[in-house]
């Protein structure tokens, strides 16, 4: 299923502490906006990338876009003020037609399998969202006291990316905008319509890239796909 896909990257990374946005960060020695944007790149149903980043960041972007020969880029826009807005400007630019992806730049891992199945399934029924099943048990909180313990066998921890018809997503975003309504994600615009959203299992490698402590989870799955890799060539 042929696909277009929006990767906010606007953010100041605040949380990494490195001084600059974490998507420039380099994972075995390129950086990761990168490592993303190779999985478009490569992928033969993925028919344009549009990227919303800072306007600190452009020349640097530019350049590393041209470096690593990467041909898929359609726009680069300018992200807002928060995540949504990023989303929003890019989703002007975008052709108005077919399944619209949006995932982070800083989510490198995603596979073009799990992308397949996301894609097909938003064609099917119009919105799906990637997310794994919850692993830890959940508790909700008043202040620092326990006020009880979520059942978490109907929890999921949702990811991206988040798959959507061009016109219901373009709905969600004008409607979240006239209500001047700031979600979560663009799934719960989406929801907001009454409009169902079906859930794709994804898989625990798929991190987002936030703090210092996941880059030592990521070279962690790098070397078990270089491994898994290498199991295969022998």
């Amino acid at each position: 299923m042929a696909y277009q896909v929006i990767l906010p990257a606007a953010g100041q990374g605040k949380r990494m502490g490195a001084g600059k946005n974490k998507i420039l960060l380099e994972m075995n020695h390129i950086p990761v906006f990168i490592h993303t944007l190779n999985i478009f790149e490569t992928d033969d149903e993925c028919q344009g990338i549009y990227l919303a980043i800072n306007p600190d960041d452009e020349a640097e972007v530019k350049k590393l876009i041209s470096q690593y020969h990467i041909r898929k880029v359609q726009a680069l826009i300018y992200g807002g003020t928060e995540r949504q807005y990023s989303i929003f400007n890019a989703l002007k630019c975008v052709k108005p037609q077919g399944v619209i992806l949006v995932h982070d730049a800083a989510r490198p891992f995603v596979d073009q399998g799990q992308i397949h199945s996301l894609t097909d399934a938003a064609d099917e029924t119009g919105a799906a969202i990637l997310a794994v099943p919850v692993k830890d048990t959940v508790k909700r909180a008043e202040g620092n006291m326990v006020a009880e313990t979520v059942e978490r066998s109907s929890l999921w921890a949702v990811q991206t990316p988040q798959a959507f018809r061009f016109s219901l997503l373009l709905d969600a975003y004008q409607k979240a905008e006239r209500d001047s309504y700031l979600g979560t994600d663009d799934s719960s615009l989406v929801e907001r319509l009454g409009h169902k959203v079906v859930i794709v299992e994804g898989n625990y490698d798929n991190i987002k890239l936030t703090t210092p402590e996941d880059l030592y989870f990521a070279e962690a799955i790098m070397c078990k796909r270089k491994e898994q890799i290498k199991q295969k060539g022998d």
